[in-house]
């Protein structure tokens, strides 16, 4: 027997059965039954604005797949660029397509010079590089106008090796601007991760990449590839059904994670744990926590209510990192936070876990990369997700994205001259 639900309109007394189908109702029953009437459902939390096909996640019990591979086996075995050919293609790439997809990729990784020079050039030499990666992003646009031509398949796809590739180029770019240090070309010997780290902290004539550091960049990126519809992924989704290109839609989505609320989390957590200042006083900020007098940074999430997967792998590779960096002071803190956390029942009962950001910003700071710099790299590890979401709506010919509201402001009113107010 199918599943479905009976809503009834009390004021007539008509009702409507409509299908349970993937989790969801359609609206166009609702539509049919209620003329006019709209969900209230601020933060669309409890709306599903599409369907996709690219993520699964469960955060009632912690699962989180790509195209239906669990997270954990893909940050074992695989590299970010197999992972992004995952996203965007629907399967995993065999040795030959990996192949070019990883040469395509490596040959599109340079940014025009006179782009590099006039835009950023542009900007404040103290501008936050979020800043300037997201103007950059949206500047791309210009170089590339044959990308507004989004109903040719193999041109958006052309455009979605172009972002995948100049992003870490931007970023570190975007980075040395604004710590007032020369401009370093991409090397495209190396691979993705090695290549990024290359264009952010080489000075002089080489840069020693250590594999445990290789790997731990190769994991962080994959754990951020994609996150199913959240608010930068939506942002893009929202401008692309306007039919915008895709580096409007991108430099959209890099908008978004700009906010603290969105990229910022793993920021504060360091804040967090440099405010306890010691491994003595964590017991007093949980009391305080529990008292309403502070806040817990990177537990709980909006759609986890389980220990978030990408947490459990993000501190099995910190170890790793600090085996070769030497461990972050802050890891003792944080891993006694964590262990009060999980065995208080004031924060089980709440189901606080910890989240992807309460590691991750330990490691970005063992890396050698500034805070400023953290929501940069949340953003390259998305943006083969943004693109794939993007390219996925395009596919499925969605409407351009107009919801409703519930007026609350004032009845019809005449206007009164302003001699008379």
């Amino acid at each position: 027997m199918a599943e479905s639900i009976t809503i009834t309109d009390n004021r007539t007394g008509e009702s409507a059965e409509i299908p349970i189908v993937n989790g969801g109702v359609e609206s166009s029953e609702w539509r049919k039954l209620l003329p006019g009437i709209w969900f209230s459902d601020p933060g669309i939390a409890t709306t599903a604005a599409t369907s996709s096909a690219i993520t699964y996640l469960d955060g009632e019990n912690g699962v989180l797949r790509y195209r239906g591979y669990p997270i954990e086996q893909l940050a074992e075995q695989s590299t970010f660029l197999e992972v992004a050919y995952l996203l965007v293609h629907g399967e995993l790439p065999n040795t030959a397509q990996l192949d070019g997809w990883t040469d395509d990729i490596t040959h599109h990784t340079y940014i025009h010079e006179n782009f590099r020079k006039r835009v950023f050039d542009a900007f404040h030499y103290d501008a936050h590089p979020m800043g300037l990666l997201t103007s950059g992003v949206a500047g791309l646009s210009t170089f590339y106008p044959e990308a507004k031509d989004i109903e040719d398949p193999d041109n958006r796809r052309a455009q979605i090796v172009r972002l995948i590739a100049k992003m870490p180029t931007l970023a570190a770019a975007a980075f040395r601007f604004s710590k007032g240090l020369p401009f370093v070309y991409p090397d495209n010997e190396l691979d993705y991760p090695s290549n990024f780290l290359h264009m952010m902290f080489q000075v002089g004539d080489t840069y020693e990449i250590d594999p445990a550091l290789h790997r731990a960049m190769q994991i962080l990126f994959i754990l951020h590839a994609d996150h199913e519809q959240n608010c930068s992924t939506t942002a893009a989704r929202v401008v692309g059904s306007a039919h915008a290109d895709p580096y409007s839609s991108i430099a959209a989505a890099c908008a978004a994670l700009y906010g603290p609320r969105h990229g910022g989390a793993n920021e504060a957590v360091l804040k967090m744990l440099a405010d306890i200042g010691s491994y003595d006083r964590v017991d007093d900020f949980i009391a305080s926590v529990k008292a309403g007098e502070g806040r817990l940074m990177g537990f709980g999430h909006r759609v986890y209510k389980n220990y978030d997967p990408r947490a459990r792998i993000i501190k099995g590779a910190a170890h790793d990192v600090f085996a070769v960096t030497g461990k972050n002071p802050l890891l003792d803190i944080a891993l006694k936070l964590e262990e009060a956390a999980l065995s208080d029942e004031y924060f089980i009962s709440r189901k606080l876990y910890p989240n992807v950001d309460f590691y991750s910003g330990l490691i970005y700071q063992s890396l050698g990369f500034p805070t400023e710099i953290f929501t940069v790299l949340f953003a390259i590890g998305r943006t083969p997700g943004w693109l794939s979401h993007w390219d996925e709506m395009l596919e499925q010919s969605s409407r351009i994205a107009r919801p409703r509201q519930l007026y609350i402001g004032a009845d019809e009113r005449t206007y009164v001259p302003i001699t008379d107010r």
